[in-house]
């Protein structure tokens, strides 16, 4: 799964287009495109952009299967708003995607039994769905569990999977120790763009970094379900680029991504949400150097 840029025109306008076109690449790559997650800005959009992103994402994948975040934006010491996420779950299944459940300030408040309880008043609203743990890097309303708790959260039985966004292999290492012995059919969806090889070790993933190139990461994938040696250097390559996109500050990682959607000439501008913060445009000189070797990579000889 591939969380979806969502795109701006230098007007700082939502480039619907190109938005639309970002989302049929990554379907036709064989991956499942995940709109409104935090590479989308899902927490500075409003209700209205976040329709309109469901909406052009399923008419453009048809009958595809379709991620979606439901996000409910508060403040510290907020109390948890049940109804509000009733709404994003809403939205959601209105065009038959699979919601993953984002943190906030009232969902995470207070101990881990209790985020669990929440957590499961909200699995009693859908068939299925995705959890969620998201370092304060990322997001400062995330939270990443103790082990415990997420034995708790695995167990829960429509949810499907959780995406692991704690940037740490230790901690994503026990939690698929723990599903292989507890659940195997359980996803723990790597959210670690910093380790981005975990599916050497069983995890799946929903990476914002793919968004810069679903079709490196489709084609990464093949080889190493071949057992094809090439997988190694379109990781590393892919690394490479996580690793310089993915620095502090982390959320700038989007304007990175623009930077490189930009540079491969699949964006009319690299502009990000105006409320999102920036990278220098000294960036665009090392992104396009990595680009270069990802392209490389990707068409190697066996």
């Amino acid at each position: 799964m591939s969380a979806i840029l969502l795109p701006f025109r230098a007007d700082l306008t939502v480039d619907w287009e190109a938005f639309a076109a970002h989302v049929a690449r990554t379907h036709a790559a064989g991956i499942t495109p995940a709109v409104n997650m935090d590479t989308g800005y899902v927490q500075l959009i409003d209700d209205a952009t976040r329709r309109q992103a469901l909406a052009v994402a399923r008419e453009t994948v048809g009958a595809g299967e379709l991620v979606a975040g439901a996000c409910v934006v508060d403040t510290p010491g907020t109390a948890f708003d049940e109804e509000a996420y009733g709404s994003q779950l809403e939205m959601i299944a209105v065009v038959g995607a699979l919601p993953v459940i984002f943190p906030s300030f009232g969902l995470t408040a207070g101990g881990n039994a209790d985020f669990l309880v929440r957590l499961r008043r909200l699995a009693a609203r859908v068939e299925r769905f995705i959890g969620f743990e998201l370092s304060t890097a990322f997001v400062p309303s995330g939270r990443v569990l103790s082990l415990d708790a997420y034995a708790e959260l695995l167990v829960i039985p429509n949810c499907i999977g959780a995406k692991h966004s704690s940037l740490s292999r230790r901690l994503e290492w026990q939690r698929l120790a723990l599903r292989d012995r507890v659940r195997p059919e359980f996803h723990v969806f790597t959210g670690n763009d910093l380790a981005i090889d975990m599916v050497r070790y069983g995890s799946d993933w929903l990476l914002g970094l793919s968004t810069a190139a679903p079709e490196a990461f489709a084609r990464r994938d093949q080889w190493w379900a071949a057992g094809d040696p090439r997988f190694d250097e379109l990781d590393d390559a892919l690394q490479a680029l996580g690793d310089f996109a993915f620095r502090t500050p982390v959320p700038a990682y989007k304007h990175s991504m623009a930077q490189a959607l930009h540079l491969r000439g699949l964006l009319a501008t690299d502009e990000p949400h105006p409320r999102s913060p920036r990278r220098p445009d000294s960036d665009r000189e090392i992104i396009a150097t990595i680009l270069e070797r990802i392209d490389s990579a990707m068409h190697a000889t066996p």
